[in-house]
């Protein structure tokens, strides 16, 4: 979708914490910083992997207030303002868009919400009153609402609603998304490269924390159909993409942050950090890619 208006990476930043669970902003600067510098000009603030749900609104705001203005325009800002009610969705999207944000990322109606395809399209119907363009959320095995073909050109309709980022896992759900020509952003890290040569508008990208580098190459290839050379980096990234995904997905990305130098500390409570058992794992498939960040 050349129109579209987040196309490539955009990177699901991990929300940095110090040893007493508090937002690190210093340590957010500095990751930001490094991330712009990786070649990232689209960052998700507040996202799954950013720990939203673990933030209260206070310091949901302050975050997107400090890392809008530390990015300052250098990248496309989204922000996720997902909320039980959605007269709180509403006012975290119109804070976003005061501090700059470019567009919200949004999960349908959770927790014993309605799952009518009608309950759920005025549901987002109200969200575009806070006047950013609107990203779907489509996580069916956490929310059990699944955005399906028919739903999202009932959502496409609003002329706030952009698209659906799908974090599925399922390809072949995603690609009949794909299919229908509206927005759809791939938000399953095993999946990259394969949604990217489906056609998918953009990425929101979590595992991006560790290896911005050679993310933002395989986004840059696969946009110059040079295949042969994004399937080369695949090769790379593949087996800690497939990690991540397998299970503890912040855990691990938090800890594969840290152990390639970008990292945002322990995740906060109730996750605690990823069980020692399971580095080794983490630590072997990150050589590879360890080599080729650092090239």
């Amino acid at each position: 979708m050349s129109d579209f208006p987040f196309p490539g990476l955009n990177l699901a930043l991990a929300t940095p914490f110090d040893a007493q669970g508090q937002i690190d902003f210093k340590r957010l600067e500095q990751n930001i910083e490094r991330h712009l510098a990786a070649g990232v000009r689209g960052f998700v603030i507040s996202s799954g992997t950013g720990m939203h749900v673990y933030l209260s609104q206070e310091e949901s705001r302050q975050l997107v207030e400090r890392s809008a203005k530390l990015i300052n325009g250098r990248a496309k800002l989204i922000v996720q303002t997902s909320a039980l009610m959605q007269d709180e969705v509403v006012e975290r999207t119109r804070h976003a868009k005061g501090c700059g944000a470019d567009g919200v990322m949004v999960l349908p109606p959770f927790f014993e919400g309605p799952t009518s395809d009608d309950e759920i399209v005025a549901f987002y119907a109200g969200v575009a009153k806070g006047g950013l363009p609107i990203i779907g959320y489509n996580v069916p095995q956490v929310v059990g609402v699944a955005i399906t073909p028919g739903l999202l050109g009932k959502l496409s309709a609003i002329p706030e609603f952009c698209g659906v980022k799908d974090s599925s896992g399922d390809f072949a759900a995603q690609a009949s998304l794909v299919r229908t020509g509206l927005g759809v952003m791939n938000g399953a890290d095993p999946l990259a490269l394969y949604a990217l040569y489906a056609g998918v508008g953009g990425l929101i990208w979590g595992g991006a924390n560790f290896a911005p580098r050679s993310c933002v190459a395989l986004v840059e290839a696969a946009a110059a159909k040079r295949w042969e050379d994004a399937r080369e980096i695949w090769r790379t990234l593949e087996p800690s993409m497939s990690l991540i995904w397998a299970g503890d997905y912040v855990k691990t990305v938090y800890a594969a942050a840290d152990l390639m130098g970008y990292g945002a500390g322990v995740p906060r409570r109730p996750l605690s950090g990823l069980a020692p058992e399971r580095l080794d794992a983490l630590r072997a498939a990150l050589a590879p890619v360890k080599a080729r960040e650092a090239a």
